[in-house]
């Protein structure tokens, strides 16, 4: 009798009858030569969890492991067809699996939690050198590549939402984010939305300040201001033109303080500067994913392909914190990545009755020996 692996394990819990149905709604099967999405889905999990760094790699690998294909629902793969299925393949049944997997999550998240707090942050994606050279027509930076925008609830420490664009604001909810999303605009649009923000205001911002309020510790200041200028210039408005506040607060570690703004006017000043003291959360999330989870080496070199393993990698995050959540494990989850990394195709079941046979036949073995030496 087969007795499931733990990469067989993991993918249990990932809702297959939710990426058919995405499936279906972006028609990527449509024209597959045997190899379909779910395979290509299931390949590259592989890959991200035992850290294949190339195609050829993942090739041998994978294929090494065709004793359990079957039970996995899928075959063995050829690195021309997952090359090809990576640069053709639409990458949106990949982005809408991924959103129904952080729905999932968010809804968990709002349940558990009244006050939403969603972290706002992107991280670059540099591609560079020879195959990457379509990043350079739409690069808008210094960094050539591709940025992904995340929300984060820092309480969970789950991602919520997840864009390679922009991202949809949520009634009610507050965004923390840093000075790169410094845009009058955008922030008049969350205002609108019935949405709160706490974020940095650039030191050339010109502003009037409207009412001073007392403040005493590291609160150096609490103030009510507006911008004075309506057109920054270059056919560009500044639609907005409610009160804001700006907090100053003092920090050890730098000669400047930090300078705060939101649309938050009656929250106490000491939780405004709380809220943006979690910011740090999705940067040490950041670092975390690009650490363990593969998105600095691609194995394909088109926008699409670069598209597809950045969301596989959520994915694959996403999946693991489930199922290391259904296992009940106490062990940190880079501790327990790390394990399951090395223990993919290991049995657990079956290693736990031989170990549960072996306890037994020790014990059978000491009353044994007891009864003879009466």
């Amino acid at each position: 009798m087969y007795t499931n692996t733990r990469f067989g394990e993991l993918l249990k819990v990932l809702p297959k009858n939710t990426f058919k149905r995405c499936v279906e709604q972006h028609r990527s099967d449509k024209h597959n030569k045997g190899f379909d999405s779910w395979g290509q889905l299931i390949s590259l999990m592989y890959a991200q969890l035992s850290g294949c760094r190339s195609l050829r790699e993942l090739e041998v690998s994978y294929n090494s492991h065709s004793a359990h294909h079957y039970h996995l629902g899928c075959g063995p793969i050829k690195r021309s067809t997952l090359s090809d299925a990576n640069r053709q393949r639409d990458a949106g049944v990949f982005e809408s699996f991924c959103q129904q997997l952080m729905g999932r999550a968010h809804r968990r998240v709002r349940n558990e939690i009244k006050d939403l707090l969603y972290l706002l942050d992107s991280t670059p994606i540099c591609l560079r050198g020879r195959g990457y050279e379509w990043t350079q027509a739409r690069s808008m930076s210094r960094i050539p590549g591709l940025k992904i925008h995340l929300l984060y609830s820092p309480d969970k420490q789950l991602p919520c939402d997840a864009r390679i664009t922009n991202v949809e604001i949520e009634k009610g909810a507050k965004y923390v984010f840093d000075k790169g999303y410094c845009d009058y605009n955008w922030w008049h649009q969350i205002d609108q939305e019935g949405a709160f923000f706490v974020t940095r205001l650039k030191r050339n911002a010109s502003i009037r300040v409207l009412k001073s309020r007392s403040t005493e510790g590291d609160i150096l200041s609490d103030e009510v201001i507006e911008f004075k200028n309506k057109w920054p210039g270059g056919g560009r408005k500044n639609n907005y033109v409610k009160p804001l506040r700006r907090i100053v607060v003092h920090r050890e570690d730098h000669v400047d303080p930090l300078v705060l703004v939101t649309n938050l006017m009656g929250v106490p000043v000491e939780e405004v500067a709380a809220l943006y003291k979690q910011r740090w959360a999705i940067e040490l999330w950041f670092k975390w994913v690009k650490q363990n989870l593969k998105i600095k080496k691609f194995l394909g070199q088109s926008e699409n392909a670069v598209k597809i393993q950045i969301l596989v990698a959520l994915i694959t995050y996403l999946i693991a914190d489930l199922y290391r959540q259904l296992c009940g494990s106490r062990r940190g989850f880079y501790l327990w990545l790390a394990e399951l990394k090395s223990t993919l195709f290991q049995r657990p079941r079956l290693e736990f009755e031989v170990l549960k046979r072996r306890r037994k036949w020790k014990s059978d073995f000491q009353i044994h020996q007891a009864q003879l030496a009466l």
